[in-house]
């Protein structure tokens, strides 16, 4: 039952992934990849949330939707991409905030949630 919660969430969360991307992407003409980072904040607040939640919720949510919404993978070849670029002050920012913003929202979730 546990893998089944895990790929159902895995499937929403991916899909929610690229739905937001595109948004973010529709409405900015930046080169920064900002729907990365709206990703990757939202599913590490979402993580923070569902920290120490019943096993099944921790499974679906936790592991499941939030593995597929947020996106570590894409954020460091993105980072990679922008220091072949030449652009090492956005590759800076880029992990700065990814990181920043991700352990700052997975607190916010864990303090929001107790």
């Amino acid at each position: 039952m546990t893998v089944l919660l895990v790929f159902a969430g895995s499937a929403l969360g991916a899909v929610a992934r690229y739905l937001t991307d595109r948004f973010v992407r529709g409405r900015t003409r930046a080169t920064f990849p900002w729907g990365t980072l709206a990703v990757n904040v939202v599913g590490s607040l979402l993580l923070g949330c569902v920290a120490g939640a019943d096993p099944a919720w921790a499974a679906s949510v936790g592991t499941g939707f939030c593995g597929g919404l947020s996106t570590y993978s894409t954020f460091s070849h993105e980072t990679v991409r922008l220091l072949e670029d030449g652009r090492h002050g956005q590759a800076l920012v880029n992990v700065a905030a990814n990181l920043g913003a991700g352990v700052a929202a997975a607190a916010v979730g864990c303090l929001l949630t107790r």
